[in-house]
C-alpha cells in the first residue's frame, strides 16, 4: 500500500492535558497512516509524567526545548536538552521531568501510530 502526499494542518488541534502528566497536541495520527504518530508534548517546570509502557510501540523524544531528565527501564537517569533524541523500545517503562524554570517541551513520534490501548500506567509498580 502506497500513501498519497498530502499536507496535515493542525489548526484545530488543540492542547490537552493526558493523566499521565503532561500536555499534548496530537500533530498526526490517523486510521489511513498507521505507521507513525506525532505529538507535541509539553511537561511543566518540576512535573515528571507518571511510569508508564507502550506495548508493540517504538517511541521516540526529539527535545524542542527546555532541560530535562528521562528515565528508561534498564538505563541510567540521563539529563536532556534541546536536540537530544531519546528512543524507548517497545513495552519500557518511561518517564520524563521536567528540570528548570521553562516547560521541557518536544515530539513524541511513535512507530506504528499511537493508540491508548498501548499504553499500560506502571507508577504503581515502579513509582
Amino acid at each position: 500500500m502506497s500513501t498519497a502526499a498530502r499536507i496535515d494542518r493542525n489548526a484545530e488541534t488543540v492542547e490537552y492535558f493526558f493523566d499521565e502528566g503532561c500536555h499534548i497536541t496530537e500533530w498526526l495520527n490517523r486510521d489511513d497512516d498507521p505507521a507513525l504518530s506525532i505529538a507535541r508534548a509539553r511537561v511543566e517546570p518540576g512535573g515528571t509524567t507518571r511510569w508508564h509502557r507502550l506495548a508493540g510501540i517504538t517511541e521516540r523524544y526529539l527535545i524542542l526545548s527546555g532541560r530535562g531528565r528521562v528515565e528508561i527501564e534498564g538505563l541510567a537517569a540521563t539529563e536532556i536538552d534541546s536536540g537530544a533524541v531519546v528512543t524507548i523500545p517497545p513495552g519500557a517503562a518511561q518517564r520524563i521531568t521536567c528540570l528548570g524554570d521553562a516547560d521541557l517541551v518536544f515530539l513524541a513520534l511513535c512507530t506504528p501510530r499511537f493508540e491508548l490501548a498501548a499504553y499500560t500506567d506502571v507508577e504503581h509498580e515502579l513509582g
